[in-house]
């Protein structure tokens, strides 16, 4: 592997306020550290979220969570609950969790371009009084994720402008698209493995174990 040698690194903020400035006045003042009714009706309409983590010695973890909208519950004006819907047993996210409480979280809406950002600390709940709340197709959750709000605010849209992820006239066609069981087997590279394999338990997985 070639090394690359990077130039011109940035390395204080002083540096970055130099070239990119300061925040407007709406800026500094958009976040606030509860759920207001606002906040609330947007995470009920959501079906998706990005969950990051990371552990104490800052290695990171940015991990999907997404079902029917509202699956995320609201306990309070501080707290949410997300359901740990069954995966592929990593568990990045819940022992990131365990090792360092801080998180992010960016809500999306389909067709919505702005996002909703929460950042805060989370702990794990086993209480089953609760997750019976978040029962979705006859199946309980194991485990659920609390959040307590610190930071919540509106992210802008120019990401999604730029990148025109809900504009279906700019997705990729079917045979475009990268082949998941293909990248799958050539990165588990075991004796027997191969994408045939690896697409019939995905197929499996999707249809029998989303929940």
């Amino acid at each position: 592997m070639v090394e690359v040698n990077f130039k011109q690194i940035v390395q204080s903020e002083e540096e970055l306020r130099e070239l990119l400035g300061f925040p407007s006045e709406t800026v500094k003042n958009k976040s606030i550290n509860f759920l207001d009714e606002h906040c609330k009706h947007f995470i009920q309409k959501s079906p998706f979220l990005m969950l990051g983590t990371s552990d104490k010695d800052g290695n990171c973890d940015t991990s999907p969570r997404g079902d029917h909208p509202g699956f995320v519950l609201i306990a309070d004006d501080q707290h949410m609950i997300i359901p740990e819907r069954p995966g592929n047993r990593r568990m990045d996210s819940l022992r990131n969790i365990l090792s360092n409480p801080q998180v992010g979280l960016i809500f999306m809406i389909p067709g919505l371009e702005e996002t909703l950002r929460i950042n805060g600390t989370a702990k794990i709940t086993k209480d089953e009084e609760l997750l019976l709340k978040m029962t979705a197709f006859g199946k309980t959750p194991q485990l659920g994720i609390v959040v307590k709000v610190e930071e919540c605010y509106l992210h802008c849209a120019k990401a999604f402008k730029r990148s025109k992820l809900w504009n279906p006239e700019s997705w990729l066609e079917q045979e475009e698209l990268p082949h998941p069981a293909k990248i799958l087997a050539d990165h588990v590279n075991l004796p027997g493995v191969d994408e045939k394999q690896i697409s019939v338990v995905l197929e499996d997985s999707y249809k029998n174990r989303l929940y």
